[in-house]
């Protein structure tokens, strides 16, 4: 359950290069403990968006909307959106306020309540549960209600237990389904945990 000594700590969020704390939150374990169901996945994809000369980033120069106003807000927290009317992504809000860096959690290893994340997903095939964005948001029951929620704190929180992702286990890509964003969506700004690691968490 919610642990404050795991807590990651103000200044992994205030971190001013959001690809480094792309990076970074792999291996890290996003918790949630929604109307009494306790869930929890190691991450293991990420995506950097940059609120600054990254035309794949819904903030991009200082666009500021109803929707992206948490972006310019305090590290720490979450923005939470809804996808094609359908899918609930979330992502962690970096660097410092009005700059509008966040980085999108795309992947989870379920960890613990994965009877639950089941449930909630209405399927029980382990390697499709919350292999993508909107399908873990689904399995640990966060949706945009929790939009600006401190990740800090329940009822959505990441924790450090102390896994350590080794760099020659990281893969880099681009980044999925930006195309719109011209040349910027060739940075290879989309990193996983490696598919044999993998593996090994989920032995």
């Amino acid at each position: 359950m919610f642990s404050e000594d795991s807590l990651l700590s103000p200044d992994f969020y205030a971190n001013p290069d959001v690809v480094d704390v792309a990076q970074k939150l792999l291996g890290k374990v996003l918790c949630s403990n929604i109307n009494g169901v306790y869930t929890t996945g190691i991450i293991s994809e990420t995506e950097a968006y940059c609120g600054r000369n990254d035309k794949a980033c819904h903030a991009n120069n200082g666009k500021r909307t109803e929707r992206t106003e948490v972006m310019f807000g305090d590290p720490g927290h979450a923005y939470i959106y809804l996808c094609y009317g359908i899918h609930h992504l979330i992502n962690v809000v970096t660097n410092q306020k009005n700059l509008a860096d966040a980085v999108l959690v795309r992947g989870l290893i379920p960890k613990t309540g994965i009877d639950q994340m089941e449930n909630r997903r209405g399927i029980k095939t382990f390697s499709d549960l919350t292999n993508g964005p909107g399908k873990l948001t689904q399995a640990m029951g966060i949706t945009t209600d929790l939009n600006r929620t401190n990740l800090s704190e329940p009822p959505v929180w990441i924790e450090d237990q102390g896994i350590h992702i080794p760099a020659d286990q990281l893969v880099t890509s681009k980044r999925v389904g930006v195309e719109y964003a011209g040349d910027h969506a060739e940075r290879l700004w989309r990193f996983e945990i490696s598919t044999a690691l993998r593996k090994k968490f989920q032995a």
